[in-house]
């Protein structure tokens, strides 16, 4: 069954909230999760990616961090706002995890929601993070698109 990218963008989407929420909350991620299903029409959305990134990120945070602190450009991962933190453990999982996803996708998604949720000029740090670190965890993909 081949997935709709519409449906990805809107698990991206209601993901990125979903660990925002998480991160300003504390709460138990079940219980986010069980929320955005009950207050969300979830019927265009690829239910089980938005379940594996609830899942995977929160207990897989510090190994993501690891993968893109190099690429802060002298900012640590305590004065990024939570949104940023939310995109780049996103799109990290997925650049990691994920690798049926292009990396030219994963890239360009967490620069779109950047720019609708992030702050000004986000994106432009968003994509210079994560083209650094698609340069590492998908070296093989990238060289080939050169």
């Amino acid at each position: 069954m081949k997935v709709v990218p519409v449906k990805r963008h809107k698990a991206r989407h209601f993901a990125m909230q979903a660990l925002y929420q998480w991160q300003m909350s504390g709460a138990n991620i079940n219980e986010i999760e069980a929320e955005f299903y009950a207050d969300n029409d979830m019927t265009h959305v690829d239910k089980p990616f938005f379940h594996d990134i609830l899942h995977y990120v929160p207990s897989h945070s510090s190994e993501l961090e690891a993968l893109f602190v190099p690429y802060l450009q002298n900012i640590s991962v305590d004065e990024l706002d939570p949104i940023t933190r939310s995109l780049l453990w996103l799109a990290t999982y997925e650049l990691q995890q994920r690798i049926e996803v292009p990396y030219k996708v994963v890239i360009n998604e967490a620069v779109g929601l950047a720019k609708k949720f992030g702050a000004t000029d986000s994106h432009k740090f968003m994509n210079a993070v994560l083209d650094a670190c698609a340069g590492q965890l998908r070296q093989l993909e990238v060289n080939a698109s050169q």
